[in-house]
């Protein structure tokens, strides 16, 4: 497969990166890597699935209900309101997700957990990465005095290639900005 060029030089062979793809822009292509949860039911099927199992669940207690054990009833509201609490819970994080855009000399990340996004910006020649504490822990990514962990959503074994992508991607749009190598610290490891 022959690589995907670009204005930029960021955009590479669809082999050479596991996790991030080329996206094209207005003015230049950027690279993209959007991490996220693997779910295996969006928000709405879950709603689905709860309004069903609310159904059969409850229509069995009226069943009980109507010969003579009462009981069953309210239990099975019970049972009901503690699914639907967490089948919530499951939904408020089903959307969870990292963006990491590398485009126009701005290297983004956004990180989203429920309803809080958390966002940083660097630029991409002052960034280091490293692994947050040892093998296989989430990949630290500071500079300019911010720091942002990312790699939540990969499995630990992958996330060093995941670093390895990054510092590739950031290596290589600092040599096509002109940039000299001693001003990139991004960190080897």
């Amino acid at each position: 497969m022959s690589g995907i060029s670009s204005p930029s030089g960021l955009a590479a062979s669809p082999e050479s990166f596991r996790f991030g793809r080329s996206v094209p822009a207005a003015d230049e292509d950027s690279v993209q890597w959007l991490l996220k949860r693997n779910c295996s039911m969006a928000p709405r099927q879950l709603f689905r699935f709860y309004l069903v199992a609310s159904a059969v669940s409850l229509g069995i207690g009226g069943m009980f209900w109507l010969h003579g054990a009462t009981l069953v009833l309210p239990f099975a509201g019970l049972e009901m309101l503690a699914l639907g609490a967490a089948l919530m819970m499951y939904a408020r994080h089903a959307g969870d997700r990292e963006c990491i855009r590398l485009q126009g000399g701005v290297l983004s990340v956004e990180h989203a957990c429920g309803r809080r996004i958390e966002r940083v910006d660097f630029r991409p020649g002052r960034v280091r990465v490293e692994p947050a504490r040892g093998d296989g822990s989430l990949v630290g990514l500071s500079g300019q005095g911010r720091r942002i962990e990312v790699g939540r959503f990969v499995r630990p074994e992958l996330r060093r290639q995941l670093a390895d992508e990054l510092r590739s991607a950031l290596h290589r749009d600092h040599a096509t900005r002109g940039c000299s190598p001693a001003g990139w610290i991004g960190s080897g490891n």
